[in-house]
């Protein structure tokens, strides 16, 4: 590792109490982006900051690596995810300082997202929020069987950056306003990346040709994603509060009730039976309870009986419906949304993402509210990341 980037790792974690230095993180940038330089000193040194026990110092450190995970070479977040441990903060406490108290939970918070962005990268071998994205991209081509191990990897990732629950008054400082904004805007790569694992999951057709076990893992992860879009609404608005313009602020509408008790209807069919309110645990208020009218039934021959034809025809109508209205939300964000760093630095990507200032106008979502978990597929061959 040169010299000069070794002073500007050192320059961007220093204990002055304001966010690193843009000359310093250009630097680190333009280092990590030179042909075949080695990442593993830089990040060893950033690593070591992170045991300071300053929360400046500490603060500056994981806004840093963000910033390199964000913007930098892909090799620089595929080192961070091959360590056998990243940041292990969960009980890091300032005692020093008032402030240390306040911003030491958000280290506590932050360092656990970064971890989450590490293994997610992991298991899923690249970074989802700069994986092509649209009609021909990554999660709308993904098949079933990947998606259902691929979707609640995501959404762990999203719950640990909406988990940061910061106000827009507490965000006193440059060093945790940097972090916000850094947050602000994985999170709508990530929506981004979700919502069209969604499409692909449920509107594009494929739930109506599962099996009832993808039916029940689809459904459950549905559920969540309407749950998270509402702590996404309420991140978003202290992303306005804190000042962010409203032209790069996503408008998130609530999803049509008919898609929802249409999945839950036709898992009943499958299930033979007509109140399949599933043991989620809590169940939202705003989402309607299932009807006791008729449903569809299959005998033990997979013969459709009575109204059933039509009613399958039906709600795959409906779907098309729905399906086309998310499409364009998709396509909407997709072609206005973005975050002005350049295109990822991956080899063997030929697509190109759109400029930052193309992708933040007419941001229509159809969404909702709900919750729960679910399990995610083998890692790769790694060792572990240890969590905080």
């Amino acid at each position: 590792m040169g010299s000069s980037a070794s002073k500007a790792a050192l320059g961007a974690t220093t204990n002055e109490p304001t966010e690193p230095e843009p000359k310093h993180l250009a630097d680190l940038i333009q280092y990590i982006n030179g042909t075949n330089m080695s990442v593993v000193h830089l990040a060893d040194i950033l690593s070591e900051k992170t045991g300071s026990s300053s929360w400046v110092v500490v603060f500056k450190a994981l806004v840093t690596v963000h910033h390199l995970m964000v913007y930098g070479n892909e090799r620089f977040i595929q080192h961070l995810a091959s360590r056998s441990s990243l940041f292990t903060l969960h009980n890091f406490l300032d005692k020093s300082v008032i402030e240390g108290y306040a911003m030491s939970a958000f280290i506590r918070r932050y360092s656990k997202y970064l971890n989450e962005k590490s293994l997610a990268y992991r298991l899923m071998e690249s970074d989802i929020t700069k994986t092509k994205r649209g009609t021909d991209g990554v999660m709308r081509t993904m098949n079933t069987k990947k998606l259902l191990n691929t979707l609640p990897v995501i959404q762990i990732q999203f719950d640990a950056l909406l988990n940061f629950n910061a106000n827009a008054d507490e965000l006193t400082n440059g060093i945790i306003h940097a972090a916000f904004m850094l947050l602000f805007k994985d999170s709508l790569r990530l929506f981004v990346a979700y919502n069209e694992g969604i499409l692909n999951l449920l509107v594009l057709d494929k739930y109506f040709d599962m099996g009832k076990k993808q039916c029940r893992e689809s459904l459950d992860i549905y559920i969540k994603f309407l749950e998270r879009m509402t702590k996404l609404a309420q991140f978003l608005k202290v992303a306005e509060q804190a000042g962010i313009d409203q032209n790069d602020i996503p408008y998130l509408s609530q999803a049509p009730y008919s898609l929802l008790e249409a999945l839950k209807q036709h898992l009943a069919s499958l299930e033979d039976k007509h109140d399949i309110l599933p043991p989620y645990g809590r169940q939202h208020a705003l989402i309607p309870s299932i009807t006791n009218s008729p449903v569809v039934r299959t005998s033990a021959s997979k013969v459709w009986i009575s109204e059933a034809p039509r009613r399958v025809e039906a709600r795959r109508q409906n779907e098309n419906v729905i399906a086309n209205d998310l499409d364009g939300s998709v396509v909407s964000l997709v072609e206005n949304l973005n975050f002005g760093e350049s295109a990822a630095n991956r080899s063997d990507v030929k697509w190109c993402q759109p400029s930052e200032m193309e992708m933040t106008s007419e941001m229509n979502w159809q969404l909702s509210n709900c919750t729960c978990v679910s399990t995610i597929w083998d890692p790769v061959s790694t060792p572990s990341i240890s969590y905080m």
